[in-house]
């Protein structure tokens, strides 16, 4: 009988679970579910804690309610049936001259794992009761005879576990795993690299990260795997960035003192210094030969499209096209109106195209576009679905959509050449999150200047003082203002998010709002609906709409200066501040009253913060740390794989160094051919490939 062969490296990595030891077909389901295909998936699935019997304490030194590692000897076993039935089980144990008691409950099991004389140590929260510290529920290690305590002060990892699968039975798969594997990972890194960073090798880290002897191992392990994952991604970013500049050509649009001056004498107002310097980086992008890529972003008032304004009136200076895109036809009708007033005495040429242009009109305005008798064009998505036949494009900006495709860009490109892109957003975004979901864009930010836009006084309501609320905004609708009351989308759940809505609408109709015209929106009419509702709350016929989250981006009804958001806690804090920016458009100042139907801490925390603060970049850093980067910004339907080890807010000083060597190394190496560093290529284009549309050409 022959010995079989040898397994290759890549053959062990990629051996299905199912073949693990202690796994088999049942538990591999199981895995399945935690995304545990392969041996690799099993040594990347990294601890999300530890449990840490590195430190014990003395009974004589605790304090209540302290987590703690004890150890001692039994000195009784013991139990008790209460009236009701329930089995209560007593360990007491001895530490000197001190006692504690381990309590379980309903475990009759537990009398036989422990018998007076045995060493053990006990985790867990020490409460004072009845005389003396006492734990529910403890873990137990026993301390066999032959045994050195040293053996047992370990740091346990915890793993993200899936029913059917225990704490126990995870650790034994990875350990089996770790040891069969740790040694064969190639090592990514090349040797110069490793010491300049001063960090361990692949295998010395997979190994410590899930069987450390100690925080400063948990902690070197980290540092390597946490450094590693944020450069692969930042490496993806700086080639897309550098082959968007290397291998599109654009138009070089240049910002010539003639030009800057004609184009600011047309508007009716000074740029703001935040402004000007957004301006004068687009504008140095846009004279460049490649396609500039850069996002816009500030908050509601800080004045963006005025910007993307200028940024266009460049390319039409240079006898080129340019688009705005809207997300809604509403919004793309108000940039149109917005456009018509600011370019009213401009020789520029407008046109509207959202699917809502049809017929005669859509097929004249597909003419003039063609003939380049339209100078900026307005839209929605209808602009790039209907492929419209632009002459000449020169800049395409995206207002309110944080992710324009590559498959979209590919369709707007004109004959040999892109057009510029500038991509806004209102939603003020954190700094780690910009490195990451836009690190392939460069980032303009403008902050909202002292003048522009309306203060807005923002309240946590209590629900015992709803009436006077209600009483409140029907004061202000008397003095001629109107009012927004905004339902909760219900994630995943059409029917509760409409019926919720269509409720409070009933609600407020039959009462409060009764002797005023009251209206709904929500995102399940059609468009004519939505259109005809906004239409009629912007021209003051409706005094108050019920809407779900429809008005978010955009609306601007400067009368309406009153807002209700109702079961505040389901928003995070960002979108909260969006929508906190319809009521501040006008010349009235705005009010707002957020109301809870939850009395979660971690949902008051945030609500109290919005409350509190009026700095939307402010709230986004503190939404981060509250909810983290996957519940923000879609940020996992971003099309990104999720991060294995690293954590956007306690890593943004590494997320940083890990941009700037990532640049520093594509700039010389675009490609990463250098045969030392095809193994970081690998991982590059294996894990990023298709979501940044790029592929490896080594």
């Amino acid at each position: 009988m022959s010995d079989a062969p040898e397994k290759s490296p890549t053959e062990l990595l990629t051996q299905p679970v199912q073949f693990l030891k202690g796994v088999g077909p049942a538990k591999a389901e199981l895995l399945e579910k935690l995304n545990l295909r392969n041996a690799a998936d099993v040594l990347f699935f990294f601890p999300r804690s530890y449990q840490d019997f590195t430190v014990l304490h003395n009974i004589n030194e605790l304090a209540n309610e302290q987590l703690a590692n004890i150890v001692g000897v039994v000195t009784d076993v013991d139990q008790h049936t209460t009236q009701s039935g329930a089995h209560i089980c007593y360990v007491l144990i001895q530490q000197d001259k001190h006692y504690l008691r381990g309590v379980w409950f309903n475990q009759p099991f537990q009398l036989k794992r422990f018998w007076p004389g045995q060493q053990v140590m006990l985790q867990g929260k020490a409460k004072f009761q009845g005389g003396r510290f006492q734990m529910s529920h403890p873990k137990t290690t026993w301390i066999d005879s032959d045994q050195s305590l040293e053996e047992h002060q370990k740091l346990l990892p915890v793993y993200k576990l899936t029913d059917g699968i225990s704490q126990k039975q995870i650790r034994s798969i990875v350990a089996s795993v770790v040891d069969q594997c740790a040694d064969i990972v190639t090592e990514a890194f090349p040797d110069d690299l490793r010491k300049r960073l001063e960090v361990c090798g692949i295998s010395e880290a997979i190994e410590k990260i899930h069987a450390p002897s100690s925080h400063e191992e948990v902690e070197s392990a980290r540092g390597r795997l946490v450094y590693q994952e944020l450069f692969i991604l930042q490496l993806a970013l700086a080639i897309r960035r550098h082959r968007i500049r290397t291998e599109n050509q654009s138009p070089a649009l240049e910002m010539t003192p003639k030009i800057r001056a004609r184009m600011l004498g047309r508007l009716p107002f000074e740029l703001t210094e935040s402004q000007s310097t957004a301006l004068a980086e687009i504008a140095t992008d846009m004279g460049q030969p490649f396609p500039m890529n850069r996002l816009l972003h500030g908050e509601v008032g800080s004045g963006k499209t005025v910007v993307a304004v200028c940024a266009m009136l460049l390319a039409v200076a240079h006898g080129h096209q340019a688009t705005i895109m809207a997300p809604t036809a509403i919004l793309a009708n108000q940039h149109f109106q917005t456009l018509k007033k600011l370019l009213a005495n401009t020789r520029v040429r407008l046109a509207l195209w959202t699917g809502g242009v049809k017929g005669k009109t859509r097929t004249e305005t597909a003419e003039k576009i063609a003939n380049g008798e339209v100078d900026i064009i307005v839209g929605t998505q209808a602009v790039v679905a209907s492929k419209v036949p632009f002459k000449n494009l020169g800049l395409v900006v995206i207002d309110e959509q944080h992710k324009f495709g590559v498959r979209q860009r590919a369709m707007l490109k004109q004959s040999g050449h892109d057009p510029h892109y500038l991509v806004m957003t209102a939603t003020p975004i954190p700094r780690t999150i910009s490195m990451t979901l836009f690190g392939d864009l460069d980032v303009s930010t403008l902050q909202r200047t002292s003048g522009i836009g309306q203060k807005v006084n923002t309240y946590l309501g209590k629900e015992e003082s709803r009436d006077q609320w209600w009483e409140f905004v029907r004061k202000k609708l008397r003095e001629g203002r109107q009012a927004f009351v905004i339902s909760p989308l219900v994630e995943g759940d059409d029917d509760s998010q409409l019926s919720s809505a269509e409720r409070m609408f009933e609600m407020l109709s039959n009462g409060p709002f009764s002797d005023f015209r009251v209206d709904l929106l929500h995102g399940r009419q059609s468009p004519e609906e939505k259109d005809s509702a906004m239409a009629d709350f912007a021209s003051g016929k409706t005094q108050v709409i019920v809407s779900t989250t429809v008005v978010e981006v955009g609306i601007d009804v400067g009368n309406a200066t009153v807002m209700t958001i109702e079961s505040a806690e389901r928003f995070g804090l960002s979108q909260l501040h969006q929508l906190r920016g319809r009521v501040c458009r006008g010349q009235h100042p705005g009010f707002v009253c957020v109301f809870a139907s939850s009395d979660d801490p971690e949902s008051n925390e945030r609500l109290k913060a919005f409350s509190e603060n009026e700095s939307g970049f402010e709230l986004a850093e503190i939404d981060l740390q509250i909810r983290g980067p996957g519940n923000l910004f879609s940020t996992q339907q971003s099309g990104f794989p999720p991060l294995m080890i690293a954590d956007l807010v306690r890593d943004a000083e590494v997320l940083a160094r890990a941009q700037e060597d990532a640049r520093s190394l594509i700039a010389g190496d675009p490609d990463l051919q250098d045969e030392p560093l095809s193994r970081l290529r690998q991982l590059v284009f294996a894990r990023y490939g298709r979501a940044l549309a790029i592929s490896d050409v080594g």
